[in-house]
């Protein structure tokens, strides 16, 4: 039962005042409940509807309601533009906004949140194969595609993640991410309601919030880890934490071993997509090594194949695509038959678009994306994220992003963005100088800032337009 800790016959038992803590509202597990069930009377056979996801009670009790009456929930970013927003929703067929109102309607009826209603009627658990929510991609090779992601699957990361992280309903969970992607929603809010724990948003994710907070369990994209090591009173409140964890982008393995410096705590970094949620992660009782992201969590496989479809050796170096197979993959993309198709082998596994390297105890490392992340320059296959791992261990960048452009004599050229003091010339050299020749940057450009979207990930493609 994915909201199995929400059982209205268990809230006498289990209550707890402060069990979600989000904008200055803070929310008991009966009035979440409560509340919640109240919405759920509210939309009840209702096919689908939207959400605008602003870190609000209202956002969670929309979501919390969607759940226990079975409606799939269309989780809209706050920020999205007017175009894909109105993509959303036509491509979704959603039947009304819930919750917080949208500063456009787009023709559909609003339904309210109300914080002090409540009902105790009962709901009969939906069928763990329904889909609970359909969340919109990035749009990064075209119109963004609803991803299906049923209540099964949810539940099996969540238990998988629980397992793997020792997360257990004593600790509270501390982060300040949106509420409309797989990690702030699924495995902060659900998750906290899956296990149990107390759930604190902090808004905007601040350093200072995230050291006010006083949680046991930390999400953070890698920017907010970033500017976390950069106030250092802020790092060194987090020392009384468990878990620090970071995802949805590579961490920099500066801001590992600033935040290991600083808060005593060597991170928790994970790997997964909205097609598969979190499928790799480190685990709390293993290894943490800078810049991998651990292992396949419990009933996941993965591999990784060359260009032929063979597997490629596990030694640490070679590049293959990533595929994954298991119980957390959704269900296809909503109206994209051909899309779903395409994703998947006759096998089941889907193809990530991600490659990567593993080493022979099965640790990953994720290179990036097949698209723009694998460079073939002079006949070599070599992954980006090598490359921006050495740069940002120069004292002279703050941050580096690293892409290969087309070029007549080697295929592709290696080109490397780069935020800081330090030279083009210089920055060369002290690549050459940590790996191997063909992997330095053929050209070096100094820029103020790096395109990025909202959680924190480079818009390499915006980078590869300049040419």
């Amino acid at each position: 039962m994915l909201l199995a800790s929400l059982n209205p016959s268990l809230v006498n038992a289990t209550d707890i005042a402060d069990a979600v803590s989000i904008d200055g509202v803070t929310l008991s597990r009966s009035d979440l409940v409560g509340a919640a069930t109240s919405v759920a009377e509210r939309v009840a056979g209702a096919h689908r509807v939207a959400v605008l996801a602003t870190p609000t009670a209202s956002t969670v009790l929309a979501i919390v309601g969607c759940l226990i009456a079975g409606v799939p929930i269309v989780p809209v970013p706050s920020d999205v533009g007017v175009a894909e927003r109105r993509h959303m929703l036509s491509d979704s067929d959603a039947q009304a906004w819930l919750g917080p109102v949208p500063d456009e309607l787009e023709g559909l009826p609003h339904i309210p949140v109300r914080l002090h209603a409540r009902s105790w009627h009962r709901y009969p658990e939906p069928s763990p194969d329904a889909v609970a929510m359909v969340i919109y991609t990035s749009g990064t090779t075209g119109a963004p595609k609803g991803v299906q992601v049923s209540r099964r699957a949810i539940a099996a990361d969540l238990d998988a993640l629980a397992e793997a992280w020792q997360w257990t309903a004593d600790d509270v969970l501390v982060h300040g991410l949106p509420l409309y992607h797989v990690h702030g929603l699924v495995l902060g809010l659900l998750g906290s309601l899956r296990v149990g724990n107390r759930f604190v948003h902090t808004g905007k994710p601040t350093p200072a919030g995230y050291a006010a907070a006083g949680g046991t369990l930390y999400f953070g994209v890698p920017t907010v880890w970033s500017r976390v090591v950069r106030d250092q009173a802020a790092a060194e409140a987090l020392r009384p934490a468990r878990l620090l964890v970071s995802g949805s982008a590579a961490l920099p393995v500066p801001v590992f071993e600033g935040l290991e410096r600083l808060t005593g705590h060597r991170p928790i970094e994970r790997y997964g997509a909205s097609e598969s949620l979190i499928t790799v992660s480190t685990r709390a009782d293993g290894e943490r090594r800078p810049g991998w992201v651990g292992f396949p969590l419990a009933g996941v496989q993965t591999r990784l194949l060359d260009d032929a479809g063979n597997e490629v050796p596990h030694d640490g170096e070679t590049v293959g695509k990533l595929q994954v197979r298991g119980p957390t993959l959704f269900d296809g993309y909503l109206n994209r038959p051909e899309a779903t198709a395409e994703a998947f082998d006759d096998d089941g596994w889907y193809r990530t678009g991600d490659v990567a390297v593993i080493d022979d105890g099965g640790m990953h490392r994720i290179v990036g994306r097949e698209s723009v992340d694998l460079i073939k320059s002079g006949g070599y296959r070599i992954g980006a994220g090598e490359i921006e791992t050495v740069l940002l261990g120069h004292p002279g960048v703050e941050e580096a992003a690293v892409v290969g452009v087309p070029d007549e004599d080697l295929g592709q050229r290696i080109v490397a963005y780069v935020v800081g003091s330090a030279g083009p010339d210089d920055l060369i050299q002290f690549v050459a100088e940590q790996l191997s020749m063909h992997k330095r940057p053929r050209e070096v450009r100094i820029v103020e800032s790096l395109p990025r979207n909202a959680l924190g990930k480079v818009l390499k493609k915006v980078l590869l337009a300049e040419g």
